[in-house]
């Protein structure tokens, strides 16, 4: 069972950027469920701009194409245990995930030019992923968990990257079903009106509870423990992208 665990996890002993490709495709897939008549209508056109584009498919891209001047906005680095959100001190110049979600979902609501807002669906697809994932408002000491080393299943890695991609494989190895069954939990969820900035601070309050940051070695003890947290901010991310979507054409 450990080799059989470890193989799994190999692929995630490199610092990580962002929730993995399978997280952001279920997150794709459950807001694509809820969308309305409406919404689903006006995300086609853009998407049709792009042969074959699914929400699904451009998920990744904001990851597949960063660079210097978009690698911080997808993240907001707090203060060691201050998961209240200040824009002067933790978003200089509006470059963090909170601020970077308010501007491209103000784009998708103007007339720009379709491609730009084509851009900007891409952006509000994967960073209202990426301020889900816990890590991705943590401390700025330690990177958000990048520069915190561990052992997973007999094998090197990082916090952040457990959480991206590592506990989700483990979880599929468990159970084949696990994507599906966060799909149809979240078609029963009733979002209440959210900012981006409550996300993050969301997100910050689960890093800051007392057992997140584990020992050194880490195995399914952990993994176990944090189950239900991690499907409930994957489900809660596509349910959250949908509200967004359906709000920008009501």
């Amino acid at each position: 069972m450990q080799v059989a665990v470890a193989l799994v996890l190999s692929a995630y002993c490199a610092t990580s950027w962002a929730w993995g490709s399978e997280a952001h495709q279920l997150v794709a897939r459950i807001a694509q469920d809820k969308l309305t008549t409406t919404a689903q209508q006006e995300v086609q056109k853009l998407l049709d701009l792009e042969l074959g584009s699914t929400l699904q498919s451009i998920s990744t891209w904001a990851d597949e194409t960063r660079n210097p001047a978009t690698a911080a906005w997808h993240y907001v680095n707090l203060p060691k245990g201050d998961c209240n959100y200040v824009p002067e001190r933790d978003c200089p110049d509006g470059k963090c995930v909170v601020e970077a979600i308010n501007r491209q979902i103000g784009v998708l609501k103007t007339d720009a030019d379709p491609l730009r807002r084509l851009h900007a669906l891409k952006y509000v697809v994967h960073l209202i992923g990426d301020v889900h994932q816990p890590l991705h408002a943590g401390w700025g000491e330690d990177r958000g968990g990048n520069s915190y080393q561990l052992q997973a299943f007999m094998r090197g890695s990082n916090l952040h990257a457990f959480w991206d991609s590592g506990m989700i494989r483990y979880y599929k190895e468990q159970d084949s079903n696990w994507s599906q069954t966060i799909v149809q939990q979240a078609s029963t969820e009733t979002i209440k009106p959210w900012a981006a900035l409550q996300a993050a601070e969301e997100s910050c309050g689960i890093v800051r509870q007392v057992t997140f940051y584990p020992p050194r070695t880490v195995g399914s003890d952990y993994a176990e423990q944090y189950r239900a947290t991690l499907s409930q901010r994957l489900s809660m991310a596509g349910s959250r992208l949908a509200q967004v979507l359906n709000g920008v054409w009501p």
